[in-house]
């Protein structure tokens, strides 16, 4: 077995770790059906998931002729309560997450998650299905707190993914995610990022400015010694 390149892993948790949009989906359908909107396709909302709950319900309102500030706020809240007991209902790890989990620990790989989902929320899912023990730290889009401007210090920022370096020794670390935001954050963190192709990519996978990009989980592993060679 050839050691694994990096002292530490960070995973995005939607579309990269976890397939998640059908529970999205369900939340953001019901605050739709709240305002009077039209429920959006299932399918379809795999494409609003990036930035966060809040972006991903202002697009599905948007696309329909929006809301005043103090309704969207009313239905935002609606979204968040349903998820809180919904959140696990439909979603589960992609195929190979837990084995590549269980064969980055074996070789003392440390490993976090940093999502845009709110921090207590991903380790509610996390830990319904049982993968929680993995991480050594999980942060969400509003664990590092606002910035100046009022906003979560969250991806594409790249606080949460220094925070993430920092909680798992300060080592060597790559990151994977499937989104612009993900890249950036890694990006400006200064870690090199690995693009999950098979997951809510908001551009096309080879557009997103990954440094390698992998079509399953299970070429996460490969793709990280191919970062080694290229570094």
């Amino acid at each position: 077995m050839n050691k694994i390149p990096f002292d530490a892993i960070g995973f995005d948790l939607d579309g990269t770790l976890l397939d998640t949009f059908r529970d999205l989906g369900a939340a953001v359908n019901h605050a739709l059906v709240l305002g009077g909107f039209e429920e959006v396709s299932v399918e379809t909302s795999k494409d609003l998931i990036g930035g966060g709950a809040k972006i991903m319900l202002a697009r599905a309102v948007e696309a329909q002729g929006g809301l005043p500030q103090d309704e969207f706020k009313r239905l935002y809240k609606a979204m968040l309560a349903f998820y809180e007991q919904n959140n696990a209902v439909h979603t589960v790890p992609y195929p190979g997450v837990r084995e590549a989990l269980d064969e980055l620990a074996a070789q003392g790989v440390r490993m976090a998650v940093v999502t845009n989902k709110f921090e207590a929320f991903a380790r509610n899912v996390l830990t319904h299905l049982d993968l929680i023990g993995a991480f050594e730290t999980v942060i969400g889009g509003d664990s590092m707190g606002k910035g100046e401007d009022g906003q979560f210090l969250a991806k594409p920022h790249p606080a949460p993914v220094l925070a993430a370096r920092t909680a798992t020794g300060g080592g060597r670390m790559a990151f994977i995610g499937d989104s612009t935001y993900d890249v950036r954050a890694a990006k400006a963190a200064g870690v090199p990022v690995i693009a999950a192709a098979y997951g809510y990519c908001d551009r096309p996978p080879h557009e997103l400015g990954a440094d390698a990009v992998i079509d399953s989980f299970a070429g996460l592993i490969p793709a990280l010694h191919g970062l080694e060679r290229a570094t």
